[in-house]
């Protein structure tokens, strides 16, 4: 199953919020209309806006009340996206040139502020204090996340907890305020509200630590990117994590390789097969599980309806991936 299949009933309203995105994204200036239009073209999941529509649905669903909180909630993601690449010096991003690769690291900077602010004004559509609360929030955790994982980098003795904390900061809050920021712009039950909230944070949870282990199990073609990328900028992800902690054979090499910057496209493919050789993806795919089951149990909670199912497809979805 593809998630286009699962968007098939809410294409027209995607669309309307795609076609939003790209209105708000209109500059004044040549080159910050030219780098934000190139991530725009870069396409993505928008998985984000389809948890804002699908929540609203156990509401009081309107488009033209909802679209807003979508268009703003994607717009805050496609920054973060672009401020990840001039930390990482990331060059590819779906297969396509980054903002920094293409242009330099000062144009995608001030593109993701550009973004960032545009998303802030397109959510002071709405008077309701908390939707403000809730936005701000999140956004200030996002900050603390990214620069822990600046800090973190290289950090060869870090642990899970500390793991865990970066991804919630970095992925799972701003799925989890999509399906809550959707239903209380809709009006729905403050238990309905909750219980969305719960289901985006453990469904965001499981989408990342799936994206780690797909870093290490998927092609180059696949990805957009080489396999292991993550390691080789120094982000050690769930997988690596586990591996290092079982066999200090594969700390060793990981330490050694990359703090002497000598770790080829050979070299990673090594690493990567002692990787799995120590049961690390089977780990990291038995925790995402957990968290699906968790997001599952939250959905459970709610009345049963078509948007609920779709809900349903989704968790399934992230768990059924490629690995």
């Amino acid at each position: 199953m593809k998630l286009t299949d699962i968007y098939w009933d809410y294409k027209p309203d995607i669309n309307k919020i795609e076609k939003e995105i790209e209105l708000n994204i209109d500059a004044n200036h040549p080159i910050l209309q030219e780098a934000s239009s190139h991530l725009l073209k870069a396409g993505g999941k928008r998985i984000r806006p389809v948890f804002v529509l699908l929540s609203a649905q156990f509401g009081e669903y309107n488009i033209e009340e909802i679209k807003n909180i979508g268009v703003a909630l994607e717009m805050i993601h496609m920054a973060s996206l672009v401020h990840d690449d001039v930390v990482d010096d990331a060059d590819l991003r779906r297969g396509k040139k980054t903002i920094k690769s293409k242009w330099d690291n000062r144009v995608a900077m001030y593109t993701g502020d550009y973004i960032f602010a545009k998303a802030v004004e397109i959510a002071t559509y709405y008077d309701t204090p908390d939707i403000h609360k809730i936005l701000s929030h999140a956004l200030v955790e996002m900050c603390i996340g990214e620069v822990e994982q600046i800090r973190d980098q290289y950090d060869w003795n870090q642990n899970l907890r500390m793991y865990f904390r970066r991804i919630k900061r970095k992925t799972a809050l701003l799925i989890a305020i999509s399906c809550q920021l959707g239903a209380i712009a809709s009006g729905a039950p403050e238990a309905h509200v909750r219980a969305l909230s719960r289901f985006g944070y453990n469904v965001g949870m499981a989408f990342q630590i799936t994206d780690d282990i797909l870093d290490f199990v998927g092609t180059e073609k696949e990805l957009g990117k080489p396999a292991g990328s993550d390691l080789l900028q120094g982000n050690i992800t769930l997988p690596a994590l586990y591996a290092m902690c079982r066999c200090d054979d594969v700390k060793g090499r990981i330490i050694h390789h990359l703090d002497e910057n000598v770790m080829d496209k050979k070299e990673m493919g090594e690493t990567i097969s002692l990787i799995k050789d120590t049961g690390a993806i089977d780990f990291s795919k038995n925790i995402a599980d957990r968290y699906l089951m968790k997001s599952i149990e939250a959905l459970n909670q709610l009345p049963d309806s078509k948007a609920k199912t779709a809900l349903q497809k989704i968790a399934n979805y992230i768990g059924d991936r490629k690995f």
